[in-house]
């Protein structure tokens, strides 16, 4: 996306569910600086320390705490907001949380799915709707070919499963409520995410920056699975330009698939290696399994689609999607460790994100 285009979102009124969460607080600081009128809806921040509380998001926008399983404050919130723009990114989103709780990772993914399409539904001011759900969605093959958008969607474990069952809830409400409406309504299929700020359990990431500061080798359950991993900024200015387009053009509304290109798709032994060069001090990593629930080997994704239909192409090579995200939990490390007040945290922080957000939008255009 150009930065002119961001033009478009300036006095929109947009509800982003999830908003707490570590994608959702990446798409708040983006919106928020773009000039919308930004509502979010969500739980509260799912990690400590969570991304959204350092940068005191809360201050900077309407934020709802509450559950997109409550339908009642869902329509609440539309009666209030009217939003032109729904981003649908509330979600259980950790596979191993699902072995866990099953039941209540498919009463958020599905039923918070069927809520906030409802209110779509019934309030004629959304105009462009985006359901965010996952990779993960495909019958997995372990083959070497990338899923496109056509592939059964079948996932095995209850969170990918959980996703497929939003996808066809969301492809029902299509064909059934806003296939002849103003109302256009895609989905986006996203690869692994990457990015400073993420904190959550049970992802290598913020499993390597937990380890590096403990200065103890990463623990890699699976070193030699391979993901579609992008940098957060890939995925959430693709959603922009999705419901930018679909805005101006519905026909255009569709599914699809969001990735990094063939030569980024790494195993996750060679994505903790590039972390630990780029921390630097000696850090090193360790495979050791522990036995857990299971998980796809290999998983790619083909955006060929998006491709043509965009003209989209990534950013960021994996090299430097990993660089950013350690140069954000270093800034981060370094400021809790001098015992930065809290403002003061709050403004660095932010300021390290709008500056990838010019760096990455600057690069975008120099392609």
């Amino acid at each position: 996306m150009q930065k002119t285009e961001m033009s478009f979102f300036r006095d929109k009124r947009i509800l982003i569910t999830g908003h707490t969460g570590f994608k959702g607080s990446w798409l708040s600081r983006i919106l928020i600086d773009a000039g919308a009128k930004v509502t979010g809806v969500s739980l509260a921040p799912p990690t400590s320390p969570s991304i959204f509380s350092i940068c005191r998001l809360e201050n900077q926008m309407d934020s709802v705490i509450g559950d997109v399983r409550d339908f009642e404050l869902l329509k609440e919130v539309f009666e209030r907001v009217q939003p032109q723009i729904v981003i649908h990114l509330a979600a259980q989103p950790i596979v191993r949380e699902s072995y866990k709780n099953p039941r209540e990772t498919y009463e958020t993914n599905v039923m918070g799915t069927v809520n906030i399409l409802e209110c779509a539904r019934q309030f004629s001011c959304v105009r462009s709707f985006l359901n965010v759900t996952t990779d993960k969605v495909y019958e997995n093959k372990e083959w070497e070919w990338g899923y496109r958008e056509e592939d059964v969607l079948d996932g095995f474990d209850p969170y990918s499963n959980s996703k497929s069952c939003s996808e066809l809830v969301t492809h029902s409400y299509i064909r059934s409520f806003f296939a002849d409406s103003d109302t256009a309504v895609s989905t986006a299929r996203a690869g692994n995410v990457i990015g400073g700020g993420d904190f959550a359990s049970d992802r290598i990431i913020p499993d390597c920056y937990r380890s590096a500061v403990i200065k103890q080798p990463v623990t890699v359950r699976n070193p030699y699975s391979i993901r579609p991993y992008q940098h957060v900024l890939e995925p959430l200015f693709l959603y922009l330009t999705i419901v930018k387009k679909q805005w101006e053009d519905p026909s255009i509304r569709g599914y699809y698939n969001v990735g990094p290109d063939d030569c980024d798709c790494v195993d996750t032994g060679t994505l903790t290696t590039l972390f630990c060069k780029s921390w630097g001090r000696g850090m090193q990593w360790e495979n050791k399994s522990d036995g857990g629930p299971h998980e796809a080997g290999f998983l790619k994704l083909d955006c060929s689609r998006v491709k043509r239909v965009f003209g989209w192409k990534p950013t960021w090579h994996i090299e430097k999607a990993v660089a950013k995200s350690v140069e954000w939990y270093q800034l981060y490390n370094m400021l809790i460790t001098h015992m930065a007040e809290p403002k003061e945290l709050a403004d660095k922080m932010n300021a390290c994100m709008r500056e990838q957000i010019r760096s990455f939008l600057t690069d975008g255009e120099e392609q």
